[in-house]
């Protein structure tokens, strides 16, 4: 930091655990630090762990004094929340291993694992105070501003219209790039698994876009290629990707506008009937249920209900929550009984057949059932209410599993032919040559060939 940065020593402070003597001998008789200009913290801020149980132990931190102009107090003081002072330099000194009861056993072969912040580093070689100044970033939150036609925030813009339009601009900048890279590695929006945290980046993304807006056209697509500027000659694979993943945005751009069309209006519904009824709180069960079926984030539904002095029944959604994952475990008894699948039987089943994959560019479609199969794997004319089984479709947006990306889920729905809605399940979905497989249980009306 100080001799190939050429950092100020003087503006560098250190912290070390409050047991740690060893370490805060070195940083005072060793390296030199002024006495003013280190703080003994205790465990929750300098004894590092992965987690519950495993590696861990006592650490110390460098910390970067931006200068008396940012607000902020030194680490270890009332004020160390402030921007004045940030980390940039972790030193884990790896010692223990913590039981499952809490106790702490000397590893055999201690180390140390350090690490850097980057784009902390970054601002303070650049002389900012804020990763989003950093160049990178600033050319993203410009192209974000540009693509929303809204004017980037400046110095005489106000303090609220300021920290509004930044704070929206540096989600949107830091979720684009988040996009691009998950997108560029095989993953794709879905409501399960890693899937779905990237739907839930770009759909946070999207959302700060249009109440900057107030207009649901779709602009995040359009920030792929700033991404691809600043990050493609490090990544040229970006290049090559560019359209795919443009499509893939895209698209979601488009399914995330309908959900929150239909959305809106089961929610409108709902808290008319709740003003009428006198109810001040969402039920949890509605609140899963635009979740679940229509995609309708659980967040924007407390917003929506908090603006309207309402809340929403978060221990309703969460038992519904629990419901849906014990349902889902059924997905791996599913999941096996496609192994009485084997692509020759299913080609025998349906030789004609070939699905369709329409993901990359639609989250949702219609299509034919072209076949179905029980959970015992063998062919069927139809599956009734509470049957576990498989379906087969003349095309799907919903992606099989493959290359270490998990089959998407979701559901299937059409009037039933027996009368009333059908709603069949989608636990998991799996692909036999041409053919996907869409495995799970029919919840209501039948299905028929």
């Amino acid at each position: 930091l100080t001799e190939v940065l050429r950092l100020p020593k003087d503006r560098l402070w250190v912290t070390v655990f409050e047991d740690d003597q060893q370490a805060e001998d070195i940083w005072l008789k060793e390296v030199g630090v002024s006495p003013s200009r280190l703080a003994r913290c205790g465990a929750k801020d300098n004894f590092w762990s992965m987690g519950d149980t495993g590696p861990c132990g006592p650490c110390s931190e460098i910390f970067f004094d931006h200068g008396e102009t940012v607000e902020g107090g030194p680490p270890g003081s009332p004020e160390e929340d402030g921007d004045r002072y940030v980390e940039v330099w972790n030193i884990v000194f790896m010692e223990y291993n913590r039981g499952q009861d809490g106790t702490l056993t000397p590893l055999p072969s201690p180390s140390v694992d350090t690490g850097m912040g980057l784009e902390r580093i970054a601002a303070v070689m650049q002389g900012v105070h804020s990763n989003y100044d950093t160049d990178i970033f600033r050319h993203l939150t410009e192209a974000a501003s540009r693509a929303l036609g809204i004017p980037h925030p400046s110095p005489h813009t106000s303090h609220h219209q300021q920290h509004h339009a930044s704070s929206s601009l540096n989600v949107i900048a830091d979720h684009i790039r988040s996009t691009v890279f998950l997108i560029a590695e095989g993953v794709v929006p879905q409501n399960v698994g890693r899937g779905y945290v990237l739907r839930r980046v770009m759909r946070r993304a999207i959302r700060h876009g249009f109440q900057l807006t107030g207009s649901k056209e779709p602009f995040f697509h359009r920030l792929v290629q700033s991404v691809v500027d600043v990050m493609g000659e490090a990544y040229p694979s970006l290049h090559a990707k560019q359209h795919d993943i443009e499509k893939v945005i895209k698209a979601e751009e488009h399914s995330f506008a309908k959900t929150l069309d239909t959305g809106m209006k089961l929610l409108d519904d709902t808290l008319r009937q709740m003003e009428s009824d006198g109810v001040a709180q969402v039920p949890g069960e509605a609140v899963f249920r635009l979740y679940d079926t229509y995609g309708f984030p659980v967040d924007l539904t407390a917003d929506i209900a908090r603006e309207k002095g309402l809340t929403i029944d978060t221990q309703g959604f969460d038992q519904c929550m629990q419901r849906q994952r014990e349902l889902s475990k059924t997905a791996n008894k599913f999941s096996a009984a496609t192994e009485l699948l084997p692509s020759s039987a299913v080609a025998s089943s349906v030789a004609d057949t070939h699905t369709a994959f329409t993901g990359y560019d639609l989250l949702e479609g219609d299509a034919q059932i072209a076949a179905l199969f029980a959970a015992d794997g063998s062919p069927t004319d139809a599956l009734s209410p509470g049957q576990n089984g498989t379906v087969v479709l003349s095309e799907t947006p919903f992606y099989a599993e493959a290359g270490g990306q998990i089959g998407d889920q979701g559901v299937l729905r059409s009037p039933s032919t027996g009368g009333g809605e059908l709603l069949f399940h989608v636990v998991d979905t799996q692909k036999r040559g041409d053919v996907y497989l869409h495995i799970g249980v029919c919840e209501e009306g039948h299905l028929e060939v």
